[in-house]
């Protein structure tokens, strides 16, 4: 395996952690923002609000966005393992490498 390839497959475990997390953080954002603006417009300034509720609606995005999330990490293992011939032939795995 070159480092190319092992920078590669960095690259796309980060890309694939922020395309899996967005939508949960997207979610907790706007809710943060509206119980903001309602805290501000009401004066009411119990943080515990805010973070119940973000947390209610994050767990709630999670559980619809689950299926979603496990069909795109199984394809990128699946992608990996595909791989695996490509970057690392037969006499590497047999001899070590040598």
């Amino acid at each position: 395996m070159d480092a190319q390839y092992a920078v590669d497959l960095t690259r796309d475990a980060i890309w694939m952690a922020l395309i899996i997390a967005s939508p949960i953080l997207i979610a907790g954002t706007i809710v943060g923002l509206l119980i903001g603006l309602l805290q501000a417009l009401t004066q009411i300034q119990e943080q515990t609000i805010a973070i119940v509720l973000k947390i209610i609606i994050m767990v709630i995005v999670a559980a619809y966005t689950m299926p979603w999330m496990t069909e795109i990490m199984v394809e990128h293992g699946i992608q990996i393992f595909d791989d695996i011939p490509r970057i690392m032939p037969s006499e590497e795995i047999w001899t070590g490498g040598t």
